[in-house]
């Protein structure tokens, strides 16, 4: 016969293994949780990433439109302007105070660089409204992309199998497609002035030189080197519209390979130490917007003024 006191520990020692069996199943499971959970986490880690493209990224479409993050930055500008346009011109006085001055001192700059270029204040007056929305719309652009939050605010997008972080905000001068519209711009509104400053046959007759050819039988009696000439000049117009070409291509790819190379030149700082480091490169970025409004705006009124000069002056 077995003792009471010997089965009373058989059964206690059985509890205490089967509880220890329980807490180890608990911890092993517990374990296989957080490697499943490191494994998936490296995983995400391992497939999420971002790279600086040339081209704008689609963040949506509105009717079947589709709506890049440049596009909206420059959506973005274009209100700031309206609104600050709205607030100075129901603050206009007589008697300057304040912001006002500081615009009109602007302003008032502005029209001197203009008549320096131009040499009549008439015509100033009639481009410096486009030229100085050039260089505001630019500057503005330039300098958004440059605030916290720009480029690194947006979503993931899975494709593929892979996930790829898409911003929200891009500078919209760092897209080519802004560039090249300032540009058509610019030059196709130069165009357009210089038919009506000077004449629609005249400013034509500078890429297309008919003009030149017929004259040839009427005056070769009086100067027969005419005969040589007047067909160079024909074919140095035909370069003139290879000129027009150049300068919307020049104007472009200028701005936005600047911008673009102060993108690409903050990023790669701030992935080396992003604390401090990329602050003077930043200040540096500041500078380079200014100059680079600065020189796309006198570029465009240099285009103008000389579409709105005679040819033979």
């Amino acid at each position: 016969m077995q003792s009471p006191i010997v089965d009373d520990n058989h059964n206690q020692i059985e509890e205490n293994n089967n509880h220890s069996d329980i807490e180890n199943e608990a911890v092993h499971a517990e374990n296989n949780l957080h490697e499943g959970a490191n494994t998936e986490t490296h995983a995400s880690e391992e497939h999420i990433g971002h790279e600086i493209t040339l081209g704008a990224e689609q963040i949506g479409s509105i009717g079947g439109f589709p709506l890049t993050n440049s596009l909206l930055n420059t959506w973005i500008v274009v209100a700031i302007l309206i609104v600050i346009a709205i607030f100075i011109r129901t603050r206009l006085k007589m008697i300057p105070k304040g912001l006002q001055n500081i615009f009109e001192i602007i302003v008032d700059g502005g029209v001197k660089l203009c008549d320096s270029v131009t040499n009549d204040h008439k015509k100033s007056m009639k481009v410096f409204p486009i030229v100085f929305t050039f260089f505001i719309f630019i500057l503005l652009n330039n300098w958004l992309g440059l605030l916290p939050g720009i480029g690194s605010i947006g979503f993931i997008e899975e494709a593929g199998g892979h996930k790829t972080f898409i911003p929200f905000f891009r500078g919209g001068t760092a897209d080519l497609n802004t560039t090249l519209a300032l540009s058509l711009i610019s030059v196709i509104t130069a165009n357009i002035f210089g038919m009506f400053s000077v004449g629609i046959f005249k400013h034509v007759n500078k890429f297309v030189n008919v003009k030149s050819l017929l004259h040839i039988p009427m005056k070769f009696k009086k100067d027969p080197s005419i005969a040589v000439v007047n067909p160079i000049k024909f074919f140095v117009g035909l370069i003139e519209v290879v000129g027009e070409v150049a300068k919307v291509a020049s104007l472009s790819f200028r701005l936005f390979g600047n911008v673009f190379a102060g993108e690409v030149l903050l990023s790669s700082i701030a992935v080396i130490f992003a604390f401090g480091l990329p602050i003077p490169f930043m200040f540096l970025e500041i500078i380079v917007g200014i100059i680079q409004a600065l020189i796309f705006a006198m570029l465009s009124l240099v285009y103008f003024s000389i579409a709105m000069t005679d040819e033979e002056h």
